[in-house]
């Protein structure tokens, strides 16, 4: 089972996520943004937290002219599987991969803490490892977590079972209580919280740890 991890000027996180796939089983390949090409036989990518380019022009917005990310377009319109999380999010939002945008927070501060998360759908290989309405509590940071889509959009999110997990006490704004959402096929998951975070006893607590098992359950069953 092969994962790849992109990493950007910036990304502070990458080691972090890098980790966590390690821990659920996979063999984890470091990829830089200048890299036309993800390695042979990924299984799934994941595109990691931090401040890409120093947040420059607008968050993820320069990654995502990256020419790595042309590769992880492909990949994922290719049905495999990703994950974008916090500045990942962002980067997936604005290559298009995923609907909406990341908006300022609504109190204009940086947040960094723990929040709940509320399991809005099992119905994903995110999520399968929780049981639907289950809460967790998952790390938060970030100053453009604020998700906005249109109401079109929400509706057809709702109406598709395709918010993975929402805010019990939305800290930033999000629409919607949004956390993080899936694509259309169900198979690229973008979140502002930190599930990469909450992987290690160590850290304070596991409750993300189940993201990355479940994806090793479905990877070494395909």
């Amino acid at each position: 089972m092969k994962a790849a991890v992109v990493v950007f000027p910036g990304s502070n996180c990458d080691r972090d996520l890098a980790v966590a796939f390690e821990r659920a089983g996979f063999d984890v390949s470091m990829v830089w943004h200048k890299d036309n090409e993800l390695p042979a036989g990924v299984d799934i990518v994941g595109v990691p937290g931090g401040f890409s380019y120093g947040d420059y022009l607008r968050c993820g917005a320069i990654a995502a002219q990256s020419p790595i990310c042309k590769a992880v377009v492909d990949h994922a319109s290719r049905g495999g599987y990703a994950i974008g999380i916090c500045n990942g999010f962002q980067v997936l939002t604005e290559t298009g991969v995923l609907p909406g945008a990341l908006l300022r927070n609504a109190g204009l501060k940086y947040i960094c803490r723990t929040v709940d998360l509320k399991i809005t759908t099992t119905d994903s290989v995110f999520t399968q490892g929780y049981g639907a309405g289950d809460v967790i509590a998952v790390p938060i940071a970030h100053h453009d977590g604020n998700y906005y889509a249109d109401a079109e959009t929400v509706t057809q999110l709702q109406d598709q079972d395709r918010v993975a997990f929402t805010y019990v006490d939305n800290p930033n704004g999000s629409i919607a209580d949004i956390a993080g959402i899936l694509s259309e096929n169900r198979r690229v998951l973008g979140m502002m919280p930190h599930p990469e975070r909450a992987a290690d006893e160590g850290h304070g607590g596991t409750d993300g740890l189940a993201v990355f098992r479940a994806l090793t359950d479905i990877v070494a069953t395909a």
